[in-house]
């Protein structure tokens, strides 16, 4: 029997039981057969969608933005779901202990059918918002751009860098991108912040070159008034799609990198460039992919050669948890370290003072915004693009701006 069978099996099972109390809670808050057996059409298109999507899926082609509509669907119908059941299921668990109990007690009860009503227009009631909230994310919270600032406060910054700023941004994901207005949009708004100098923290495209053929003139047009510069993501690589020889795949990682200079960055491979300002300099680094579990091709020793210990340094490296494993504890002190990575998952809940969470935060440490141990800090851009989930759900697309201040 192939190994995929039996938690195919598992899959199905759960699926059907999700349908089944959805179905459930439709019945009993409605009379009319059409809300019924509607909402089971609906489910029955999304199945035979999502099997059409897997039966001729090709990792050839990489996740395609069909693929990736098709993942959202999925999750925006399941999700929902996955409420409804936990409170049908658990009233049915109240409800045959209710019986037990009336059946071994002297004191006859009658259970209400009420009470079945009244759950069920909560579960749905509940279930709709999640519905809502991932309709939305996939039609326009993908393109809810953010501008977060930060300023943050170094003894050992040259003077000559106070007030200097840093637009930051990563994970571009240029395959899933459908709008070109609204990209174009997410392009002007990072111009309008006029940054000293512009970083991108790699995953251009979601695996081949040729996605970003036609959002070149898109991305040309980024500006910065000191430069533009840019790393590898673990994307970037083409580790993530099946390559007809080992040469297409090597062609391609060429091509990948032919990008960041055609959009005018200069693309930063295990190395660095200091920045030099009225007689005074910082040093920018930048490493390939490091990543905990991840392609690990970042040689950090590399691209530090022939940088001082002393030196003011910013380092780019796109995945955060290479801050964790190897970058805070360094003793060669890497002041500012920049990433991204991880998109928040897409989805979470920030509200501002008050809480952040995402399921994200179970996988990394650091996660989405801004960290400090030791006195060294690490920003996790929350992504431009998206990619896998066709949306964004609480975790919005960000543009960062850090202005470095001397103190």
């Amino acid at each position: 029997m192939p190994r995929w069978v039996f938690p195919l099996i598992i899959l199905s099972v759960f699926i059907i039981i999700l349908e089944i109390y959805t179905f459930q809670a439709f019945k009993t808050i409605s009379k009319n057969k059409f809300v019924r057996y509607f909402s089971l059409f609906i489910s029955l298109a999304v199945y035979i969608n999502l099997l059409y999507m897997v039966l001729n899926y090709s990792r050839s082609n990489g996740q395609t933005p069909y693929f990736q509509m098709t993942a959202g669907i999925v999750l925006t119908f399941l999700i929902p779901k996955l409420i409804i059941l936990l409170f049908l299921f658990g009233e049915d668990i109240y409800r045959y202990v209710f019986k037990l109990i009336s059946a071994i007690s002297s004191n006859e009860t009658k259970y209400l059918a009420s009470r079945r009503k009244f759950i069920s227009q909560l579960a749905l009631g509940l279930a709709s918002i999640p519905f809502a909230a991932f309709i939305y994310g996939i039609i326009q919270g993908k393109y809810n751009y953010k501008v977060i600032k930060y300023s943050l406060t170094f003894k050992d910054l040259p003077p000559a860098f106070d007030g200097y700023t840093i637009t930051h941004i990563s994970d571009i994901h240029s395959g899933s991108f459908t709008n070109k207005e609204k990209i174009k949009y997410g392009v002007d708004l990072i111009n309008e912040q006029k940054s000293d100098l512009m970083l991108f923290t790699g995953d251009i495209v979601n695996n081949k070159a040729d996605e970003m053929d036609i959002w070149i003139d898109v991305f040309d047009k980024l500006e910065a008034k000191e430069g533009k510069y840019s790393i590898l993501g673990n994307h970037d690589y083409g580790d993530y799609m099946d390559w007809k020889n080992p040469q297409d795949k090597i062609n391609n990682f060429q091509q990948v990198k032919d990008i960041h200079q055609k959009i005018g960055f200069d693309l930063l491979l295990d190395e660095h460039r200091y920045l030099e300002k009225d007689g005074q300099k910082i040093a920018l680094i930048g490493v390939e992919n490091w990543g905990k579990g991840f392609n690990q091709a970042g040689d950090l020793p590399k691209a530090t050669a022939n940088i001082n210990q002393e030196d003011f340094k910013i380092l780019m490296s796109h995945d955060p948890s290479h801050w964790e494993y190897k970058v805070k504890n360094d003793d060669f002190n890497y002041q500012l370290t920049l990433s991204g990575h991880t998109h928040g998952l897409q989805m979470g809940i920030e509200i501002p003072g008050w809480i952040k969470w995402s399921p994200s935060k179970y996988a990394y440490k650091q996660w989405a915004g801004l960290y400090e141990e030791f006195g060294r800090y690490i920003n996790v851009n929350r992504g431009f693009g998206y990619h896998a989930f066709p949306g964004r759900v609480g975790i919005w697309p960000e543009i960062t701006v850090i202005e470095l201040k001397k103190g």
